[in-house]
């Protein structure tokens, strides 16, 4: 096929599409008829689309076709158009479908949106609602906030019973074990109310009033259960009352119940076992007697990852203690028991009786304030580099080396804890009343489900997750002759396309789409590049923004 043009008694130039065989030449398309350059141009873009179209064998050398040079109306239409704001809805509709995925979908919009707020800028609550404004265009009115937030306790039940369905359904959890830490969270005051109270902090202010909370998650860390103490109430006084509560969502499961050392007291495990638990608990070798550590020493072998178990049943009915034994362990306990020793020495030999030291203890004689410990000396230098674990469970059950690798995965509530003191901000420092710190915590609370959910199912952490997220912009463009404002997302990444696709159910479009979906413009046509300009505008300026900022410091 060749393209002939042809000149016209009128002077134009006909543009046809002709095929020869030997001396025959076969008419088969008239495209048109030119009378300016530009529109042989086109005529011959055309020609050459349908000669390609209809070409049995295709062409070895195709060209590569020019830019198409801007509409006549670029300019008018540009100048018609208005920026009028940039949001992150994107990042909205994802996390509202991770929301849904935690069973949480039938909150009112309200319930959600604080969580998610979290999850994406963590904030006083006026504060956040000024910055669903901003980054969402959704608005709710300020005053009935503080009247809606204690209402929230209401859903608790619906809350933690969806966290549990979600564990099961999602994460195949059945419950056969959970874990439980506490924490606590300081106010910035020195001023007690009716629940806040001062005790021992894990933050290290014991001066300053706190609550406690307690944490039941999946061995995964997904959070299924929490509660809030008062400030002063003692961990081990935690424990029983939220598994309870646990054990009456789950049925008639019965878990393995994993905790620290704090958790170790005579009366909880009594309980638990009285009530027909399981439990594997952390030991504290030193507080138990003399001879019950004699006999650690002498039996439990000094070689790397040695396990012995030691009946425990004198104390605690069925109980067993787990003893092993770490060369790590022993390199970094023998440290510390050299500088110890060394500086409780020094603190005698300096005569400062005031300063707190191990192995230093007050003396019987008159003359000597204090003295040091040799039997406490002895008493720790046996323990060196040993472990021990508290279990009710059989060896035919669980095996000494299962029961300390499940002892090992409380690092998932102790992970779950930190997410929640810095991707969410938990501490409560904006509410006083009971209710509303209550409130506080179980917004806290969802935001961790939806949190540890994308965490697990994409592999990546929450601050990375939000970073990506927030890449994604739309562009709210008003056309001022039609007075429309139409909306333009941009490109939404390969990642998070990706697991919002594949993790949430959650179609998403890329640019090309939402200028289809969201701009039918007649006047200026579908592929109007106005848009695409403005767009790339727009992720130009705030990459540039967001580079300023990062170099600029805080």
């Amino acid at each position: 096929m060749t393209i002939r043009t042809v000149r016209t008694g009128s002077g134009a130039t006909a543009v046809q599409v002709v095929q020869n065989k030997g001396r025959q030449r076969t008419f088969l398309k008239h495209i048109g008829s030119a009378h300016t350059e530009h529109e042989l141009e086109l005529l011959m873009a055309e020609a050459q689309q349908y000669a390609e179209a209809h070409c049995r064998q295709p062409n070895l050398f195709v060209e590569t076709p020019p830019p198409s040079s801007p509409p006549a109306s670029f300019q008018d239409a540009f100048a018609r158009s208005k920026l009028v704001g940039v949001t992150h809805q994107f990042a909205r509709r994802v996390l509202l479908a991770c929301a849904r995925k935690c069973g949480l979908g039938d909150l009112p919009d309200l319930y959600l949106d604080l969580p998610l707020m979290r999850i994406i800028e963590p904030a006083s609550k006026l504060m956040t609602l000024e910055l669903l404004e901003s980054h969402f265009n959704v608005q709710y009115a300020r005053r009935p906030l503080h009247r809606m937030l204690p209402k929230l306790l209401e859903y608790q039940a619906v809350i933690e019973s969806a966290a549990i369905q979600t564990a099961r359904d999602d994460m195949q959890e059945t419950f056969s074990l959970v874990l439980y830490d506490v924490t606590t969270l300081c106010f910035e005051s020195f001023k007690e109310y009716d629940f806040q109270k001062p005790g021992f902090s894990k933050d290290n202010k014991p001066m300053q009033p706190q609550i406690v909370i307690g944490l039941i998650t999946t061995r995964s860390g997904f959070p299924v259960m929490h509660e809030v103490f008062e400030g002063n109430t003692f961990e081990g006084h935690t424990m029983l009352a939220i598994v309870s509560r646990f054990q009456k969502r789950v049925g008639q499961t019965k878990p393995v119940i994993v905790a620290d050392a704090a958790m170790l007291s005579k009366d909880n495990m009594q309980q638990l076992e009285t009530e027909g638990y399981r439990y594997i608990v952390g030991a504290r070798l030193a507080n138990t007697t003399a001879t019950f550590i004699d006999q650690i020493h002498k039996e439990l072998p000094r070689t790397d990852k040695t396990t012995r178990r030691f009946s425990y049943e004198a104390v605690v009915k069925n109980a067993t203690i787990i003893g092993e034994f770490s060369e790590a362990r022993y390199k970094k306990d023998k440290r510390d028991f050299d500088k110890q020793v060394k500086r409780a020495l020094a603190l005698l030999e300096r005569n400062e009786p005031g300063r707190r030291a191990k192995f230093i203890k007050k003396s019987k004689e008159k003359d000597k304030l204090f003295i040091f410990d040799a039997d406490l000396q002895a008493k720790t230098e046996k323990l060196l580099g040993i472990k021990d674990y508290v279990t009710n469970i059989i060896e035919k059950e669980l095996t000494s080396n299962e029961v300390i690798a499940y002892y090992r995965d409380l690092w998932h509530v102790e992970q779950a804890f930190r997410m929640s003191k810095s991707d969410l901000q938990a501490r409560p420092i904006f509410h006083r009343s009971q209710e509303a710190i209550r409130a506080h915590m179980l917004i806290c609370f969802m935001a961790l489900m939806m949190g540890k959910y994308l965490e697990i199912n994409t592999k990546r952490s929450l601050r990375q997750i939000r970073k990506d997220l927030l890449k994604v912009h739309e562009a709210h463009i008003l056309d001022e002759q039609t007075g429309e404002v139409h909306v333009m997302q941009m490109d939404a990444g390969e990642f998070s396309s990706s697991f919002a696709w594949k993790t949430l159910g959650f179609r998403t479009f890329a640019l090309m789409a939402q200028l289809r979906k969201y701009m039918p413009f007649k006047r200026y046509g579908l592929h109007n590049p106005i848009f695409a300009f403005i767009a790339m505008l727009i992720s130009l300026e705030n990459r540039q923004r967001n580079g300023h900022d990062r170099s600029s410091g805080p």
